[in-house]
């Protein structure tokens, strides 16, 4: 099948996971379908509580934290359809689509083994495991660490082997802010070029007159 060849380019939007302490670029998530959409939410980091003093009432402590929920598909019907040319589709259905997403919440075994073996060798304290950093990536505007915070599949169509071959994923991200990662992390930098394009978005936004609320000026 030809495209038209003015036909713009899809942009995929996705998830990447780079290592932490390099940058170095692990995986790369792209989403089969891009979902019709995407909510966000964000709660305010007000200073003053119920009890705080009067003079505080203006104050923020920090950015809002933001929360990302989208709902994503993966279907493999039409790779079946050319089972010659999609052999790994036709062993394992969908499954490693999904592996992919499920294995962002999980610790390696290799890691799990590690920290088995410092308990069984007596060790007092156990740092926690560490998981690669988690860019969400909806355009070249909106590149932002997160944390995965839900991550919800229902498994739809199988193939005679019961592999999954259609899916529904509904995933639940946090934004990680630098109030949560540090000016010095390299996602602490990403998310202040994150925030920096909010604010050139926000001053191309043209400002209303009074007059269109139906007032002549602040009184």
């Amino acid at each position: 099948m030809t495209t038209f060849p003015n036909s713009p380019r899809l942009i995929r939007g996705g998830i990447v996971l780079i290592d932490p302490d390099t940058a170095a670029v692990r995986r790369v998530i792209a989403l089969q379908y891009n979902p019709d959409t995407l909510s966000r939410t964000l709660q305010v980091q007000a200073f003053a509580g119920d009890s705080a003093d009067r003079s505080e009432a203006m104050r923020i402590k920090g950015p809002p934290v933001e929360t990302i929920k989208l709902d994503a598909e993966i279907d493999a019907t039409d790779q079946l359809e050319q089972p010659d040319q999609n052999q790994k589709t036709v062993e394992m259905g969908i499954q490693p689509q999904l592996a992919a997403l499920e294995m962002i919440v999980y610790p390696t075994t290799g890691q799990l083994q590690a920290n088995n073996s410092l308990a069984q060798q007596g060790t007092l304290e156990i740092a926690p495991m560490e998981s690669p950093l988690t860019l969400f990536v909806w355009s070249r505007f909106r590149i932002v660490p997160v944390r995965v915070t839900e991550l919800s599949i229902t498994e739809e169509a199988f193939d005679p082997r019961l592999n999954p071959i259609r899916a529904k994923v509904s995933i639940g991200m946090r934004v990680l802010s630098v109030d949560d990662l540090g000016f010095n992390h390299k996602g602490g930098s990403l998310y202040l070029m994150y925030q920096q394009q909010k604010e050139r978005f926000a001053a191309a936004a043209a400002s209303a007159l009074t007059s269109t609320l139906g007032i002549g000026g602040i009184p």
